[in-house]
């Protein structure tokens, strides 16, 4: 199977029809995510031309953190109680952006209930909980209900610019790709644990947050599954102090991974929390036969691309701003020139999948999408424990 991408959610006109009842909203979670997702539903209705939303209900569990959560982005009502949300007749979205161990279990319940339900990634905490998500969204797709894993990166506009280019046959046969996310909010060994380093709650470490993005990109951009990985792993420092005292890290720091696709490209995956002083650094490099694209996210507005077919004397690589109306998302944003920033990705997810529900359009990233990436993820885990290549089923 291939990615696809939807297009892209028209601007928002002056004339546009606006339907009587707006679309409920309720957002599970009000942290990191909680807060970027939250963003994203109060400025899309002013960016694209999507169906209205209203900000209905923030879920959480801390009642004085989720009220203040609540008040500071606009959410009209505050619930403890997710299960509760989901039998609500003013709610018709739930958007899960609650820690791994919990996205099955509230994802299922949501499609049951016939909600359209957005999912950040990773999609679940392994390949059993992501099948049955996967088939849940089937199901519920015959009722009309859309269901989305939330790889925000995919709506960044170079890196959809970058698909077309490879798409076009721009860079000729692709031979390999390169990724490394890289950042270092756990390079200090007295960082106090949390969940994101419990198997448990988080499923693994550096593999699901930021190789669950780097795998996508690589099954994105060139538009076929991984086929085999070859994999390590590590932990750095293997025990946290938690409340309870020293706490066992039961996740990676760090992972390194080869990838084989069936097109016969070979890509190469580095990840780590513990990359001192990179902070949120996401390289992507792609070459093949025609010429090659490169991509930083700490300057996402802009693409690099090596034409080999340019005469000698000329050439060279090309920083492209991706910022023209002519780019992808860009018609609903700003003047050339005027950039983009990493929360801008998030509102333009929000219309694809508003506009999923709209025109009941199989939105991309999908539950399918998500469950192949989390193959890839258990490839890599395999493959790590026995020093071995691993075959993504």
């Amino acid at each position: 199977m291939t990615a696809t991408v939807p297009d892209p959610a028209p601007a928002r006109s002056p004339d546009a029809a606006t339907p009587a009842a707006p679309l409920g909203v309720a957002v599970l979670g009000y942290s990191f995510m909680g807060k970027a997702h939250s963003n994203a539903w109060r400025n899309v209705g002013a960016f694209y031309d999507t169906p209205p939303v209203a900000r209905q209900v923030l879920v959480g569990r801390d009642q004085d953190q989720l009220s203040a959560a609540a008040q500071r982005y606009g959410w009209a009502e505050t619930a403890t109680d997710w299960r509760e949300v989901l039998t609500r007749d003013d709610v018709q979205i739930v958007d899960i952006c609650t820690p791994g161990h919990l996205h099955a279990e509230q994802a299922i319940a949501a499609l049951e209930a016939g909600k359209h339900v957005l999912v950040e990634k990773p999609l679940a905490n392994s390949v059993a909980e992501a099948e049955k998500m996967a088939a849940a969204a089937r199901e519920a797709a015959t009722r009309g209900v859309i269901a989305m894993t939330g790889f925000t990166y995919r709506r960044i506009p170079a890196l959809v610019l970058a698909r077309q280019l490879i798409a076009d046959g721009k860079l000729g046969q692709v031979r390999q790709v390169r990724v490394s996310y890289l950042q270092d909010w756990l390079a200090d060994e007295a960082a106090p644990m949390t969940w994101r380093l419990r198997k448990e709650t988080a499923g693994s470490g550096a593999m699901g947050d930021l190789a669950s993005h780097a795998v996508d990109q690589v099954q994105f951009l060139l538009g076929e599954r991984v086929a085999s990985v070859s994999a390590t792993i590590n932990t750095f420092v293997p025990q946290r102090t938690g409340p309870a005292g020293l706490e066992p890290v039961t996740v990676d720091d760090a992972a390194w991974a080869t990838l084989r696709l069936p097109s016969g490209a070979v890509a190469s995956v580095e990840v780590s929390r513990f990359a001192t002083g990179r902070r949120n650094a996401l390289e992507i490099e792609v070459y093949g036969s025609g010429g090659h694209l490169r991509f930083d996210l700490e300057n996402l507005n802009e693409l690099h691309y090596y034409d080999a077919g340019a005469p000698a004397a000329l050439q060279g690589s090309a920083r492209i701003l991706v910022t023209d109306a002519e780019h992808p998302y860009l018609d609903a944003w700003w003047p050339p020139g005027h950039i983009l920033g990493w929360d801008h990705a998030f509102t333009s997810q929000a219309a694809d999948f508003l506009t999923a529900i709209r025109t009941g359009t199989p939105p991309a990233a999908s539950f399918e999408d998500g469950l192949a990436v989390q193959r890839v993820l258990d490839a890599m885990e395999r493959s790590a424990a026995q020093a071995s290549t691993a075959v993504v089923i």
